[in-house]
């Protein structure tokens, strides 16, 4: 019999890990902390953590210079001010993550687009989290009004256009660390390369998180 080092049977994909148990350490505003016990291969249990989160999007929106607009915005977390796509959480209930989209890019850039589509999807770090971030493409864009009434980091955050290519270039670098936003522009390059295709705005999302936002 093949096994792993641990003697437990190999099971090559074939395991169903299903949730014996499931306690909430945390619940905040944008995100929660359970813990559930796991069945693992071989018939014993794993503690697993997992943070819950709304969901994001994010927006490369590029003008008809093919320079895309990006935030210098501080994030605690890192200690840090960091370049990043425009976004925002899928926190409004029934709102289409394409309308969050567009109201995000015209809240914090006073942009607007005419054209829509779908990138990429990624999950953050999937280890820990279900937090997943649907980053779009945006073009055809035109100048709208920012609300007056802004929040704290809103009021901080400063507004640049790279080209595409500079920006890419800066992702490779390490100066663009921002996940959705180095996933996002090399998407946008493949692109904008002919080496790959966008999807409908309402593509499907099977990863789109929704267990934080039903609580």
């Amino acid at each position: 019999m093949d096994t792993t080092g641990s003697g437990v049977a190999r099971t090559d994909g074939e395991h169903e890990f299903t949730t014996l148990a499931s306690d909430d350490v945390y619940v905040g505003r944008i995100l929660a902390l359970r813990a559930d016990d796991v069945g693992m291969p071989g018939g014993g249990r794993a503690r697993r953590e997992v943070v819950e989160h709304f969901g994001a999007v994010a927006v490369v929106a590029l003008d008809e210079h093919d320079r895309v607009v990006l935030i210098h915005q501080y994030r605690y977390p890192l200690g840090r001010r960091l370049w990043e796509l425009p976004a925002g959480l899928l926190d409004v209930s029934g709102e289409e993550p394409v309308r969050t989209a567009q109201r995000e890019l015209a809240e914090e850039t006073g942009c607007s687009a005419s054209e829509w589509s779908v990138l990429v999807d990624v999950a953050t770090s999937p280890g820990f989290t279900d937090e997943c971030v649907r980053v779009f493409l945006a073009t055809g864009l035109s100048e709208v009004l920012r609300p007056d009434a802004v929040g704290d980091e809103e009021a901080d955050l400063v507004i640049n256009r790279l080209p595409l290519a500079e920006a890419v270039r800066l992702a490779l670098s390490g100066e663009i660390v921002n996940g959705p936003a180095v996933a996002g522009l090399l998407a946008a390059q493949a692109v904008r390369d002919g080496v790959a295709d966008t999807r409908p705005p309402d593509a499907p999302w099977t990863d789109r998180p929704t267990r934080f936002g039903a609580r």
